[in-house]
């Protein structure tokens, strides 16, 4: 009987990584976990904490991970498969310095294609971004759509989908890229610079502390429950499936940001006022995505409509706030 597929998943404690690993072992995989605990965290994988499936590591990408693959697989056995998720995630941080966003992005995706490439590994699946398209792209945007991204985070992503193509013409490297609309979900860290606007949101909601709003508060965005994102990439991982393709994962549902402020003030009972902010660079007036190639490629059909998820998102939120105030 052979053993079953071991995938690392680099940003595995993440916010999303955590989530994957999660779909990864009920499917049955064996899962190695690397992530410097930057922003992830330990308590994300806490469940499959006794599980001899699971193994972590803390380490960062970007220093010699061929090396600390080869000790780690020397007693675990050699890696299936591979599901990049460890960047730097942060429009703003990335604009303020770009150098380091390039080193993290882009150095760590060529160390990992680098191992893949050397190691035989059957597959690797990037978490790519909206964030590579034209501001100025028809919306809704397809994977056809002009990308000139609009921030160093951007270009970052979209460089690194170049490399992994260049990865599998001349060195057989197969490759799914997905590019995440705007992902939300339980272990979304409020208190990050990393976290997404419902996350904040939520978080400010439940203290009925002020919420701001960068910009007018009309500009959209496309909001996809973390499961179902989560979903999308052990099917690109694990079956086979979108060899070589580049695929947006989003809902193809555009939401205004006042009306998730709203939605979010209503479901939590909140007396948080709301105030607005000069916009900020490098964001995005209007996004949202066609479905068809998620569709036709993927078999991508999202299950958590948007106030479903803002309820499970909320309830989480909550538990958090509890555990906080009972340290």
């Amino acid at each position: 009987m052979s053993q079953a597929p071991l995938v690392l998943v680099t940003g595995g404690a993440g916010f999303i990584g955590s989530h994957t690993v999660d779909a990864l072992l009920a499917r049955g995989c064996r899962v190695l976990v690397i992530d410097d605990l930057s922003t992830g965290y330990l308590k994300n994988l806490a469940r499959w904490q006794n599980d001899p499936r699971l193994t972590f590591e803390k380490a960062d990408i970007t220093v010699d991970l061929a090396g600390r693959l080869k000790e780690i697989t020397a007693s675990i056995g050699p890696l299936d498969r591979i599901i990049h998720f460890a960047a730097q995630t942060a429009v703003p941080l990335s604009v303020d310095d770009p150098a380091e966003d390039i080193r993290i992005n882009l150095g760590g995706t060529a160390q990992v294609l680098e191992y893949a490439r050397r190691n035989n590994v059957a597959k690797v699946v990037f978490a790519s971004s909206s964030a590579v398209y034209d501001d100025d792209a028809p919306v809704p945007v397809s994977e056809d759509s002009t990308a000139r991204p609009a921030s160093p985070y951007g270009i970052s992503k979209l460089s690194a989908e170049v490399y992994l193509d260049y990865y599998m013409r001349y060195f057989g490297v197969k490759f799914t890229a997905l590019r995440f609309m705007n992902v939300y979900g339980p272990r979304q860290d409020p208190k990050s610079h990393y976290s997404g606007v419902i996350s904040i949101f939520m978080d400010r909601a439940v203290a009925n502390a002020p919420i701001t709003i960068f910009d007018d508060g009309e500009q959209t965005r496309d909001f996809v429950y973390v499961t179902d994102v989560a979903q999308a990439v052990v099917g690109a991982c694990l079956d086979g499936l979108a060899d070589g393709d580049i695929i947006n994962i989003g809902t193809g549902t555009e939401v205004t940001i006042n009306l998730i402020a709203r939605t979010i003030l209503d479901l939590a009972g909140s007396k948080s006022v709301i105030s607005h902010a000069p916009a900020r660079a490098g964001d995005i007036r209007r996004s949202v995505t066609t479905m068809d190639k998620a569709v036709r490629l993927l078999k991508f059909d999202p299950k958590v409509d948007l106030r479903q998820g803002l309820e499970q998102t909320l309830a989480w939120v909550r538990s958090e706030a509890i555990v906080a105030a009972g340290r």
